[in-house]
């Protein structure tokens, strides 16, 4: 048997009010002889999320269906599909996303006739009944380009800074070299190192435009919805991207875009915390402090002497050697 032309794998914890949208507009994918392997991961969900499989599983002609009974989170189980996936494509979805006619169409031809390892697009982010279309951070389009254009210049966005997964399609040699799979076990940040090593390691890439993935945003019971101590992930994900960088040949280059994103990121999340639990609050400072003494300290003291007053008030505290860094800024 021939393999599929594409999968499409949907990891999902409590999403049987959206399942609903997702599959219709899953169906209406496909041209007639396209084959297609949906895999979901029903990932240890306690609503009607089984009653929903139920009754779209028989409008795909290959749809398998991975059971936890206790939730592994969005990386694992998105590996969990991975390692089924038997299509020359992969797509990912979350449960609660949807997609407009022609948006697999449009993403799958762009990487059949550019020949990359992977496409990346635009999306819709939702929120209520407002639409906001949300564009991939690459002005050159519809072109094969190596995956290194698309993490410099180090002070503008760029496309390590749009690590959405769903966000694109991807061509199984991807997965066979083993750049697909995601940090097993983190329940949020799973896409940011691995971001960082698609455009490290894979050999070519393009930005096209698309219909765009419909992304919910402010979905009640999501993890960005919800402050706990599996928020810092993120710690993990940039040590994760310290790691790649460090081991890269042109580390030199790619450290001063890796510590701007860092300190960007760890004063957004200094903000969160401040109002958390002590125990929380205490083992984001050690982290942070931790993940932060991994940076050559010459590219973390110049990047936080590139940054905005409020931003070096809020981060120094979890640098090294923050009385220097206070000095020179004062100076």
């Amino acid at each position: 048997m021939s393999a599929p032309d594409l999968t499409v794998i949907i990891p999902a914890k409590n999403g049987a009010q959206y399942l609903g949208t997702l599959f219709r507009s899953l169906e209406r994918q496909f041209r007639d002889g396209e084959r297609a392997q949906i895999i979901f991961v029903n990932d240890g969900s306690t609503d009607h999320t089984e009653r929903v499989l139920e009754d779209h599983a028989g409008v795909f002609d290959d749809f398998t269906v991975i059971r936890n009974e206790r939730s592994v989170g969005l990386a694992s189980g998105r590996n969990m599909g991975l390692r089924e996936a038997r299509g020359e494509y992969v797509v990912f979805l979350d449960g609660d996303d949807w997609l407009p006619d022609g948006q697999i169409r449009t993403v799958l031809d762009a990487a059949r006739r550019l020949d990359v390892d992977f496409v990346r697009c635009d999306h819709t982010r939702v929120e209520g009944t407002k639409r906001e279309l949300r564009r991939a951070p690459m002005a050159i389009r519809d072109r094969a380009l190596p995956p290194r254009a698309g993490i410099l210049p180090a002070y503008d966005s760029t496309m390590v800074d749009y690590p959405f997964a769903w966000a694109g399609i991807f061509h199984r040699r991807l997965l066979d070299n083993a750049l697909l799979y995601f940090p097993e076990g983190f329940m949020t940040a799973e896409d940011r190192s691995w971001i960082w090593n698609l455009h490290l390691h894979a050999e070519s890439f393009a930005v096209v435009d698309s219909p765009g993935v419909c992304y919910r945003r402010g979905v009640s019971g999501s993890l960005t919805q919800i402050l706990d101590v599996r928020q810092l992930d993120f710690i993990r994900a940039f040590e994760g991207i310290f790691d790649l960088v460090a081991e890269d040949t042109f580390a030199d280059l790619y450290w001063p875009k890796a510590t701007r994103n860092w300190l960007a990121i760890l004063e957004h999340q200094a903000k969160r915390f401040a109002s958390s639990p002590a125990d929380i609050r205490a083992k984001f400072a050690s982290g942070a402090r931790r993940a932060s003494a991994r940076v050559p300290f010459d590219v973390l003291r110049e990047e936080f002497r590139r940054s905005r007053p409020d931003r070096q008030a809020l981060v120094h505290r979890y640098l090294p050697q923050p009385g220097l860094l206070v000095k020179d800024i004062v100076k």
